[in-house]
């Protein structure tokens, strides 16, 4: 079989569900022939009502996916602290000596409201998280990236934002406006870093059911039907539709893609 992956290496951030976009996108990279760093923080999952991680089902679904002579770790980190971004590239580093590819799906959830609502703790912990920490991680990332100057040599780098690109977010505003960070400086991270052999670019993964969908742990009840109405194929997003997208633009066919906003959300944006 052909693993177009083989022999590298990558780390994926908040990785400690099996019903995320982490899990999913860890597992698709594995079975493309990488090596798989995976980062989790299960305090903050404990937290949220779609349920705790199950961090050793990670771990069991990541090596089940893995081809020969592929390696895979697991390390725990608050990203919400800023001096724990440099240490999580350096771990991630040392399971096979070299990073090709930085997926920053990690996010916060809660602590949230509208913009008349929000508290000062609450765009802290957003900012914190989903913004600072996907920029600190690129940065060590960048300066520990050893180019060879070939094209198939070249990092990969993937940020994550959301769907205040196409409209509002109501009752979000912290949420919106850290992802929205991400969004706006795509473009300016992504000159600089091609410079040193990385190609960057951002994911929209629009509506996608990773638990908090599901009508008995749902955070926002009384939207599922509007959502789900809005679909154009009748259905939510799948972590899956993300992974395959984020597996394309670290692969080698993706090698043309550098600097843009990608939206992979089954059309949700041209719902009536």
């Amino acid at each position: 079989m052909n693993y177009p992956l083989a022999g590298r290496t990558a780390l994926v951030t908040g990785v400690s569900r099996p019903r995320g976009i982490g899990y999913a996108v860890a597992r698709t990279l594995a079975r493309l022939g990488a090596s798989v760093v995976v980062h989790h923080f299960a305090p903050h999952d404990a937290e949220q009502p779609w349920g705790g991680a199950d961090v050793e089902a990670v771990r069991a679904g990541i090596r089940s996916q893995l081809t020969e002579g592929a390696q895979t770790a697991d390390f725990s980190a608050d990203l919400s602290d800023a001096s724990a971004a440099a240490p999580l590239i350096d771990q991630a580093v040392s399971l096979t000596g070299r990073l090709d590819i930085l997926v920053c799906n990690h996010a916060r959830s809660g602590l949230d409201g509208s913009i008349a609502d929000v508290t000062l703790a609450g765009l802290d912990a957003h900012w914190s998280i989903n913004a600072r920490a996907t920029f600190l991680l690129t940065q060590r990332f960048a300066e520990r990236f050893d180019w060879d100057g070939s094209e198939a040599g070249r990092g990969r780098v993937i940020w994550f934002t959301s769907g205040q690109l196409h409209g509002p977010m109501r009752d979000e505003f912290a949420y919106v406006a850290s992802k929205a960070a991400i969004a706006g400086s795509t473009a300016t991270a992504a000159a600089e870093l091609v410079e040193h052999g990385i190609s960057l670019n951002t994911v929209n993964p629009g509506v996608t059911n990773t638990g908090y969908l599901d009508p008995g742990t749902t955070d926002r009840p009384e939207a599922l039907d509007g959502l789900r109405a809005a679909m154009p194929f009748g259905r939510f997003g799948e972590p899956d539709d993300a992974a395959r997208l984020i597996a394309w633009l670290v692969g080698p066919d993706g090698r043309w893609m550098v600097g843009e906003v990608l939206s992979s959300e089954g059309g949700f944006r041209l719902r009536p």
